[in-house]
């Protein structure tokens, strides 16, 4: 006699693999969702390899077929309503498959591989064994597919260069949107005396502490959201999409130190004119743009 526990279910979605991150996250905040990789993609060095198409491949512990098909295009019509174009969500076509559950786990987790992001940053797989390579590297061991940020994606690594470049040792750190801690981790490890994360998610903030444990990187976590923010920091990450940084760019400033640094990440090459106005507007000062693929990275001082 088989049970639900037999069972497994692989949601394919064909996707623009640039929005990887993003979509990925509605997924995992509101699906039964274990673990989810781009299904024709194999990382390792930041290097993708066996690339075709962006077939994003979610599993499933459970699924409501009746209620599916609403909830995928309720999802793409609000990102479509925050400003993002068609061609920049991809189709979304879909289907799904029940599979006998063969240890689905490993399905996904051998997609992964140890990621490069610089010289000096090195992101793990939890289960992967690594040693340090230089007595300078600094290793940030997660679980990826738990929560939002692995490492992998371009909007996080534009985070954690401008972290290594831009901040100073001691400084006081924010991470607005914060998933799963990555760059909050990273901050602490890079000599950080205090670093506050916050996100709008409730499900991540255990993984995040979880993740900072297992780092051993105290940071706090919470759920919330930069207006509601009273404190003031020397730097500020803020990885999220470009049209949520143009509403929320006066309270980013609000929370910054005069001379604090601002890393805004999560924006796309054709939408860097919006959030550049929103900078501008604020009075803040741009000192460094950088880039990653389509995506860009913008550092910013008060």
């Amino acid at each position: 006699m088989t049970t639900a526990a037999d069972f497994y279910y692989e949601l394919d979605i064909q996707i623009n693999p640039e929005m990887e991150d993003v979509i990925s996250e509605i997924f995992f905040e509101n699906l039964d969702c274990e673990g989810i990789v781009l299904a024709e993609e194999t990382y390792k060095d930041l290097e993708m390899i066996a690339t075709t198409e962006g077939t994003l491949r979610v599993f499933l512990k459970s699924v409501d077929f009746v209620g599916l098909d609403k909830f995928l295009t309720d999802s793409k019509n609000l990102l479509l309503e925050r400003g993002l174009a068609e061609a920049e969500l991809g189709s979304w076509n879909y289907t799904i498959q029940e599979k006998p559950n063969e240890d689905w786990s490993k399905k996904w987790k051998e997609k992964w591989d140890v990621t490069h992001v610089t010289d000096k940053i090195t992101v793990v797989p939890d289960w992967i064994e690594y040693s340090q390579k230089r007595d300078d590297e600094v290793i940030i061991r997660l679980e990826p597919g738990c929560a939002f940020g692995t490492g992998t994606h371009q909007t996080t690594q534009l985070c954690m260069k401008a972290i290594e470049k831009h901040m100073q040792k001691g400084a006081k750190v924010a991470d607005i949107g914060m998933g799963s801690g990555i760059l909050s981790i990273c901050a602490k490890k890079f000599g950080a005396s205090y670093v506050y994360g916050c996100d709008n998610d409730e499900t991540v903030i255990d993984v995040a502490k979880e993740n900072a444990l297992k780092n051993s990187s105290e940071c706090a976590f919470e759920l919330g959201t930069a207006d509601k923010i009273t404190e003031k920091f020397d730097f500020v990450c803020a990885n999220i999409l470009h049209n949520v940084l143009d509403e929320i760019m006066g309270d980013l400033k609000n929370i910054m130190n005069d001379g604090a640094i601002l890393s805004l990440s999560g924006i796309l090459k054709e939408k860097k004119s919006i959030v550049l106005n929103a900078v501008e507007r604020e009075g803040l000062n741009l000192i460094e743009e950088m880039h990653q693929d389509q995506w860009v990275g913008l550092v910013v001082r008060k």
